[in-house]
């Protein structure tokens, strides 16, 4: 059977293509005018304030808009009543005290589980049972006392977090009354996640939660339909607030540790204490370690790192850093001639703007 298909038929089926096409791209067009006006816009939310003894900024972009600020508020509440050893009848004060009786919620275990991940991953630098040595040395709640070899070596025994453990119904077992527990290290990160679940369960998915220099973000920044710019202190920076690099994050969260943020100068020697404790020697830590910032899943692990690279010698912080693949990290250090440098690994360096 032979086809044949003359010169006009050829016109008439190229005429036909031609209004075919012009009327699928009326569709696409009538179908992107009806997406469009069917979707509300984002509207931005900015709530800041004061919580866990910093300042914290929350900025959410949602099509339906409520006031948050009550739920913010049971967040933090929430946290503090757990963990904070300001508290004096929150759970973690009371257990301190002595109090067997404390059944921890959900919160405290979940912070404590992690410690626990924490502390075994870093050879035992990241511990929480150091906050009878925080109190010690001055930077807790507790009273300051006069620090040497002989009274630092009467603390260390209550010191190290595998002396803790906790029972099946939810108490905590201590193996010295006098073993005192301080989150304050990853609290403040557990704050932060808790308050992006709070949006995420609220239908929330843009936001950035910063409270005392710790970020979560979630989406990008609707404004600007790129990536959330977060700015790093410069830890050498004198009087006022300096940026020394710049990142940009998407889901993703973010915590910074520096000993330029808390220390107290002896009024006799004019010496610096540092407010990073080393937990292996029960002494304040002076390094060559100016700053960390750690990127993490939650902002609790990115928390309890930058803590625990505050306190290891660098070239350990590099390793650790290199070996977890869930981790990445920034380090600002000085060199042997006192030169200041900057260490990244290759995921945190794709990400400076």
């Amino acid at each position: 059977m032979r086809l044949f298909i003359s010169m006009k038929n050829i016109l008439w089926i190229m005429r036909d293509l031609l209004s075919f096409r012009r009327t699928a791209s009326v569709v696409v067009w009538m179908l992107l005018l009806v997406s469009c006006a069917d979707s509300d816009p984002l509207i931005p939310q900015q709530y800041r304030g004061g919580a866990l003894g910093t300042s914290y900024s929350i900025k959410v972009y949602t099509a339906d808009p409520e006031d948050l600020l009550g739920a913010i508020d049971s967040v933090f509440q929430a946290v503090n009543q757990s963990m904070s050893t300001y508290l004096p009848d929150s759970d973690i004060s009371r257990i301190n005290n002595g109090d067997t009786t404390v059944v921890v919620d959900d919160m405290f275990r979940e912070v404590l589980d992690e410690s626990v991940r924490v502390f075994k991953a870093t050879g035992g630098t990241f511990d929480p049972t150091v906050g009878v040595l925080v109190d010690a040395w001055g930077f807790g709640p507790g009273d300051q006392q006069a620090m040497d070899s002989s009274k630092v070596d009467s603390l260390l025994r209550f010191v190290g977090l595998e002396k803790v453990t906790l029972t099946p119904d939810g108490r905590i077992r201590k193996e010295y009354p006098g073993i005192r527990l301080d989150f304050n290290a990853i609290a403040k990160g557990y704050a932060i996640d808790r308050l992006a679940v709070m949006l995420e369960q609220k239908g929330i998915d843009y936001f950035l939660v910063e409270v005392g220099g710790e970020v979560r973000t979630s989406g990008e920044n609707p404004e600007k339909g790129k990536p959330w710019t977060i700015g790093i202190d410069d830890p050498q920076a004198e009087g006022t607030r300096s940026i020394k690099q710049v990142i940009a994050l998407e889901d993703a969260a973010m915590a910074s540790s520096g000993n330029y943020r808390k220390f107290r100068i002896d009024p006799d020697t004019g010496e610096k204490y540092v407010h990073t404790i080393d937990p292996h020697t029960g002494f304040t830590r002076n390094s060559n370690v100016l700053a960390v910032s750690i990127l993490a899943r939650t902002c609790m692990r990115a928390d309890a790192y930058a803590t625990a690279c505050m306190s290891m010698k660098l070239e350990a912080s590099q390793t650790l850093l290199e070996s977890d693949p869930e981790l990445e990290g920034y380090i600002i250090y000085l060199d042997e001639s006192g030169e200041t440098r900057e260490y990244f690994t290759a995921g945190f360096g794709k990400l400076l703007q």
